[in-house]
């Protein structure tokens, strides 16, 4: 299919609330860095992950769900990368996150996300006539329990929540009976209660005993949660303005760029800044929705449900976790934080979507 034919057949309420998403996450990049480094780095990563997506959109995305095989060895490669992390991943804070190369790094997760809501989406899109057995589940529920256990061993608890919103978000949209879908929520919570004893770090249990009561750790753990309430509490309904964000550039705040990227941004542009991307998101989101209810077929609608609750559940903690009403697990703003892998990714879900729209 020649390029100018999918230019010409862009869905715009996708990709323009993406592309002003990304424009907010570097206005606040480049008010938080001391040097343009960074900044020139996203911008490169923006330019990479727009050509990326428009060759997604070109190809017959639909075709995966009639080859087992190409499906197949692309979620066996990315338990592989997912593993490899557990063997060459590099450390920081106790978590083997991502490769680092040298001249670059990579986090295969959320590709990885992105493998396993294709495959959720063929398996069940071949089977909504047989999903009043419950047994139909069993099958992607070791799917999706592969990936969260290798996740669960770096360890990295916030991208595991992610996987989890794939899996609800999909189910929801698969026919599945109420009652079953009440019964996988209760497996659910028994799994994560096990997963307090034999997954989590002493750390990552501090997080959490810490959100639930911050006052008692004001210069430990929830120094962090607290200096982001105070960027965002301080910047009034237009901010300090950009580069003037007393938190974020002066080291007040952790990780600016990525994990509190959202108290960066409320404090440079305030109130007025925080309803135009909650404003954006929401359009988004009810976009990729839309699409969901107009789908002619269940293997778009599948995709969409899966990749709209990844989407939510991301912002949620994100935007959560920066105004103290989630604990702090490290889950990057889509579209917004600094990061190559986490910009792609989620520029090649949008052409994902858009070549799945595409009607030949």
């Amino acid at each position: 299919m020649k390029f100018s034919i999918i230019i010409k057949n862009i869905d715009w309420q996708l990709l323009a609330p993406a592309i002003i998403l990304t424009l907010l996450g570097l206005v606040a990049i480049f008010g938080n860095s001391s040097d343009s480094l960074s900044f020139k780095k996203q911008i490169l990563f923006f330019g990479i992950a727009i050509v990326a997506m428009l060759v997604i959109a070109s190809m017959e995305v639909r075709a995966l769900k009639a080859n087992s095989y190409l499906l197949l060895a692309l979620y066996l490669g990315s338990l592989l990368l997912l593993l490899g992390l557990l063997i060459f991943g590099t450390q920081t804070r106790g978590v083997k996150g991502w490769y680092d190369f040298g001249f670059m790094s990579f986090d295969p997760k959320i590709f990885s996300a992105l493998i396993l809501i294709l495959v959720l989406a063929k398996y069940f899109s071949l089977r909504h006539i047989e999903m009043a057995s419950f047994w139909t589940i069993i099958v992607p529920a070791i799917y999706v329990l592969f990936p969260i256990v290798l996740i669960l061993l770096e360890p990295d608890l916030g991208s595991s929540l992610g996987f989890i919103a794939i899996w609800f978000g999909i189910i929801m949209f698969s026919g599945l009976k109420t009652r079953h879908f009440f019964i996988l929520i209760l497996l659910t919570l028994i799994v994560f209660a096990g997963s307090w004893q034999v997954f989590l770090k002493d750390y990552q249990k501090q997080r959490i005993l810490t959100f639930l009561n911050l006052q008692n750790d004001d210069r430990g753990i929830a120094w962090s949660v607290n200096q982001s309430k105070i960027a965002i509490g301080s910047a009034g309904i237009f901010g300090k303005g950009i580069g003037k964000g007393s938190q974020s550039r002066y080291g007040f705040l952790s990780e600016p760029n990525t994990d509190f990227i959202f108290s960066s941004l409320a404090e440079q542009t305030g109130l007025a800044g925080v309803f135009v991307v909650l404003a954006t998101f929401l359009f988004l989101f009810f976009r990729i929705i839309s699409i969901i209810f107009m789908a002619s077929d269940n293997f778009t609608r599948l995709f969409s449900a899966g990749f709209a609750f990844f989407l939510l559940s991301q912002i949620f903690v994100n935007a959560g976790m920066c105004l103290g009403l989630f604990p702090v697990v490290g889950i990057p703003l889509p579209f917004v934080s600094y990061g190559g892998s986490q910009l792609l990714a989620s520029y090649l879900g949008i052409g994902i979507l858009m070549s799945l729209q595409r009607k030949e």
